[in-house]
């Protein structure tokens, strides 16, 4: 169990540098937007470029931060019934639902969006807009995303299970660590 917490705390140490450089491109994108609506606003000069840029960077914020947000569980759940559970039960709801269908889900998208990207990647794909950017970046994207959730997904399936063996606090205490007993 050791080995598997150690491979968990791995995994959070990249979640949490992804989830990092997102937050910086939260900033990006809110500065791409404001300087967007000033060009075309204020000068009458719009670029697909700088459209689809923003619209990119939108997309790696949801898809490079979903598994910070797992993560820290900042996810969408419903608390109301969740939260009157003890920590046991809500750690086997956690279980079992990432088992059935957080993981399942996750390399169902990879395995459907395999294709789809590597064909885009080898024709080195291009927007049909004129001045558009290259679309096989965010298609490899989507698979980049994907992959980071399905490997949080692991590490906090391990965390749940350790806690239930009794090998270490609640995983979604402070900091989201879990100590280890």
């Amino acid at each position: 169990m050791r080995f598997l917490l150690g491979l968990s705390r791995a995994i959070d140490a990249v979640t949490e540098g992804v989830g990092r450089l997102v937050v910086w491109l939260v900033l990006l994108v809110a500065l791409l937007s404001a300087g967007n609506a000033i060009m075309r606003y204020g000068f009458s000069y719009s670029s697909n470029a700088y459209l689809e840029a923003q619209w990119y960077m939108f997309s790696l914020i949801f898809l490079l931060g979903g598994a910070y947000a797992l993560k820290h569980n900042a996810h969408v759940r419903i608390d109301l019934v969740f939260g009157r559970f003890s920590r046991r039960t809500q750690a086997w709801i956690d279980l079992v639902g990432t088992v059935l269908f957080l993981l399942p889900m996750a390399l169902g998208v990879i395995y459907l969006a395999w294709p789809w990207a590597m064909n885009s990647l080898n024709i080195r794909e291009m927007s049909p807009d004129v001045g558009g950017l290259p679309r096989w970046p965010i298609k490899l994207a989507l698979l980049l995303g994907f992959a980071l959730l399905l490997l949080q997904g692991i590490s906090e399936l391990i965390k749940r299970a350790a806690f239930l063996a009794g090998y270490c606090s609640a995983p979604w205490d402070e900091e989201g660590k879990g100590g280890v007993k």
